[in-house]
């Protein structure tokens, strides 16, 4: 299934990244904004600001590797009791997800415009032709995130983990 990607576009300055998601955020594009993120993240930026005006919506997938990201870079700032992710103008439909899904509070949510002066260069993450198994790990390890981070999550994702961890062991056996 090919569906569109999502567009990302990157602002940088000092240690802050400002990341613009244009279109549809879903597992096509949640591949290539891991490795953005990671790439951000090992070039000591520790301040990431999500532009999400024009972000139509998340999906699961996206939704859980943002989360997971959230985590990690939330832990690893645990002294500061604010969250080093800001999502910048979502809107109603993307926060409702959020929400819904159990991980808003890993995020702090703001309106406006992009707080820090930038260059702006678009985005282009080194794995950006992805196998069907690397897909299909992301998609998983995605649905296990959200399941551990709220137990209503599970009941939600259950099914679609199972699948998919089955799918996975069989591109495995085929490879």
């Amino acid at each position: 299934m090919n569906a569109p990607s999502a567009k990302l576009s990157v602002l940088t300055e000092e240690k802050s990244a400002c990341v613009k998601i244009v279109g549809r955020a879903n597992f096509a594009s949640s591949i290539d904004f891991k490795t953005l993120l990671d790439e951000l993240l090992q070039r000591d930026y520790d301040h990431f600001i999500l532009e999400l005006s024009e972000c139509l919506l998340m999906d699961s997938t996206f939704l859980g590797v943002l989360a997971g990201f959230a985590l990690k870079l939330n832990g690893a700032n645990s002294e500061n009791s604010q969250s080093a992710i800001e999502l910048l103008n979502p809107n109603p439909r993307v926060s409702e997800l959020l929400d819904t899904i159990g991980v808003l509070h890993l995020f702090q949510v703001s309106r406006g415009g992009v707080p820090i002066p930038c260059q702006v260069e678009p985005a282009i993450p080194a794995a950006s032709q992805p196998t069907q198994e690397e897909v299909t790990r992301n998609c998983l390890e995605a649905h296990r995130t959200l399941m551990s981070i709220s137990p209503k999550n599970a009941s939600r994702f259950k099914e679609v983990a199972l699948f998919l961890a089955e799918d996975l062991k069989k591109q495995k056996a085929n490879s």
